[in-house]
């Protein structure tokens, strides 16, 4: 069921405001990329030499060329990490937006959402940006202790904090704190589930970028389901 609501999601990936979002994501990414790759290219030329002499070698010229050059893939591969943060800024700045345009087509008979304040939003979304990086900067003591078994000590940490934080807003656009917090609760192996499904993407190049959107539009169907599975089923008179 869980990939039923995934492949919804995906099969809505051609909607003009999937496209927009898209390409505020696009922007996004390249952005911080560009500018950790202009940091990491400071920072060589700062500390590495243009040039070294080793013994029985001689001069090597060019070395801090040849370092920053060795940045394009050591950046695809911090992607990786940064698509994480990114993940979570894209819940706070576009949840709206694609919650909205998922419930427009598949669920257009359900009553206006609960208004979602941008200070509200914005600190909510801060504040899971921090616990991600705190978690994720802690995990990767695991990653290097358990190297063989890394990818998935990534996608179950990841799994568990991005299945939390989109279940907890989607929900919040139906109900009040308690209500999402009760909804947690009461699906937390499915929840799970969902946010390894988003988690183990983002260890694709290219293709995590594509994975705040198809987060937020499965957990719209994921809470639709639930809630309606949850729901007592009405007598008739």
């Amino acid at each position: 069921m869980i990939l039923g609501d995934f492949l919804k999601a995906l099969g809505q990936m051609t909607d003009g405001r999937f496209l927009g979002v898209l390409a505020a994501g696009l922007g996004l990414t390249v952005a911080l990329l560009a500018g950790f790759y202009a940091l990491f290219v400071a920072v060589v030329g700062w500390l590495v030499p243009e040039s070294l002499t080793l013994p029985w070698i001689g001069e090597i010229a060019w070395v801090d060329d040849a370092l920053t050059w060795a940045g394009v893939p050591l950046m695809l591969l911090l992607s990786v990490f940064l698509m994480v943060p990114v993940a979570s800024a894209f819940i706070g700045l576009f949840l709206e937006t694609i919650a909205a345009a998922v419930e427009r087509r598949h669920y257009p008979d359900l009553p206006p959402p609960r208004t979602i304040g941008l200070g509200e939003g914005l600190v909510d979304a801060l504040k899971f940006l921090g616990v991600l990086l705190a978690v994720n900067l802690a995990a990767l003591v695991l990653y290097v202790l358990f190297a063989p078994i890394a990818p998935f000590l990534f996608w179950a940490v990841n799994g568990i904090l991005l299945g939390r934080e989109y279940a907890q807003l989607v929900a919040l656009r139906r109900t009040d704190a308690a209500g999402a917090a009760a909804f947690r609760r009461r699906h937390r192996p499915a929840i799970f589930a969902a946010g390894v499904l988003m988690a183990v993407p983002l260890t694709i190049p290219v293709v995590n970028i594509l994975v705040p959107i198809l987060g937020v539009a499965t957990f719209t169907h994921l809470h639709q389901r639930l809630s309606a599975a949850a729901a007592p089923p009405v007598r008739s008179a």
